[in-house]
């Protein structure tokens, strides 16, 4: 079989043009590679794709090769756009002659492209930023070095000074715009992060995230649930299935995510719990290919789970082996299994037995499944810690609570400012209330 190496590449660039460096950081099974350089006048455009080029070009071509970039311009370009260039001819193409070059080192190789959120603690990405930035130190160093010494030369132009034109660094520069839609494909505005999740998501079609239908504002909580292949995270059990919905304000807000995971290994005896076969799980996206979208939706908000310990101590293991935070370092948690034993000492506390002591609308629960079981827990957690609880007329009646005869009102103590008039505003005052008194015959309202 082929070995499959695995890349984080990135590009870096003080200036717009300016100085700038490109990394690669290879993961060749348990040896790591760390490349860089850089140039003197160039753009992040630039140096995104020769970070790809060397890369790509630093691996054996019968390597299969798993690519992580945080640049949209890079992935999209090489995976879509590229075919319509080519058929222009490369009319109106920045940075043709790199294109070119990468088109041609990825001729006859095996390689997937993936996008990678960036600056967002992932530590693959986080290793190829400080070699793309080490590679522009090295250049900037090789041009204080004597002329007849330098493999870099200091272009004949005067540098732009990039404080003077970008003192925010948002790389305003005109190279650094993604390429016109030659190809009818849809072209990202920049290379951040995709504005909904549902957009994240379009880029992992095995994930399914919802928007939310009802507007909140407040922390987010996610009612959380997991199926494994096995109770033993430490001895190599994997998760298969992850379903998580949102909570603000004690309302669910419609937006969830749901996902099936490839866990590299058999089921097992699992099965007979959740149902989830082998064969159905063969063409699911394996963690690592998920993770940095589930992370991102998780990310700041508060996992309420039933035996919490369990789902967390498996999402941490997961995170961790991929390389980003555990979650429960980023997420606070709330394990309604404890809760339910402080709350009913000494009763049968399983999911199923809070359902019936709360009287939740029954569910098919034949097999175990996450996003069900989230939902089933979102009502038990809801009637456990007193019923849903209202602001306003507006969201109860959205909830069909009209009866409701619990209504928390919430009071707010807003500080308003005086204005006070200015002499001649009293003085105009004074005189149309003395005007309005010889009109009407008696004093207006205002007098004083």
């Amino acid at each position: 079989m082929s070995q499959t190496i695995t890349l984080y590449v990135d590009g870096a660039c003080r200036g717009n043009p300016g100085l700038g460096g490109w990394g690669a950081y290879i993961l060749e099974d348990e040896i790591q590679h760390e490349i860089c350089g850089g140039e003197a006048e160039t753009t992040n455009n630039r140096m995104e794709l020769t970070a790809a080029i060397e890369g790509i070009k630093f691996c054996p071509k019968e390597a299969n090769l798993i690519i992580w970039t945080d640049s949209n311009y890079v992935k999209q370009g090489i995976t879509e756009w590229i075919h319509g260039w080519k058929k222009k001819n490369w009319k109106d193409v920045k940075n043709p002659d790199l294109w070119k070059l990468l088109d041609a080192t990825c001729a006859g190789r095996n390689i997937e492209w993936n996008w990678i959120k960036g600056h967002a603690g992932h530590a693959g990405n986080e290793k190829a930023d400080q070699l793309a930035n080490r590679g522009a130190d090295q250049t900037a160093a090789k041009l204080k070095q004597p002329a007849q010494s330098q493999d870099i030369k200091k272009p004949a132009t005067e540098t732009t000074d990039w404080l003077l034109n970008d003192p925010f660094g948002l790389d305003f520069g005109s190279e650094d715009v993604i390429e016109p839609d030659l190809s009818n494909e849809p072209v990202l505005a920049d290379e951040s992060m995709p504005e909904t999740q549902t957009e994240i998501a379009n880029s992992h079609p095995q994930i399914k995230i919802t928007t939310a239908t009802i507007e909140q504002h407040g922390p987010r909580q996610f009612i959380l649930d997991t199926e494994t292949t096995g109770f033993y995270y430490q001895d190599g059990d994997r998760i298969i299935e992850v379903g998580a919905i949102e909570m603000i304000n004690r309302k669910l807000t419609g937006s969830s995510i749901h996902i099936y995971i490839n866990p590299e290994k058999p089921v097992g005896d699992s099965v007979q719990v959740h149902g989830i076969t082998d064969e159905f799980l063969t063409d699911k996206p394996k963690y690592a290919e998920i993770a940095q979208v589930l992370f991102d939706y998780l990310h700041g908000g508060e996992i309420i789970a039933h035996n919490a310990s369990f789902d967390m101590n498996f999402l941490d293991m997961e995170f961790r082996k991929v390389g980003l935070p555990a979650l429960s370092e980023v997420c606070g948690v709330i394990d309604t299994l404890a809760l339910a034993k402080s709350k009913h000492p000494g009763q049968k506390n399983s999911l199923d037995a809070l359902v019936r002591r709360y009287e939740i609308p029954a569910r098919d629960r034949t097999f175990h499944g996450a996003l069900l079981d989230a939902e089933i827990l979102s009502d038990v957690y809801l009637a456990m810690t007193g019923g849903q609880v209202s602001f306003d007329m507006d969201a109860l009646s959205h909830n069909d609570q009209q009866n409701s005869t619990s209504i928390r009102r919430v009071q707010f103590d807003v500080t308003l400012p005086v204005i006070l008039p200015s002499a001649e505003e009293n003085e105009a005052h004074e005189n149309w209330v003395k005007q309005y008194q010889e009109k009407n015959g008696e004093p207006c309202l205002f007098a004083k």
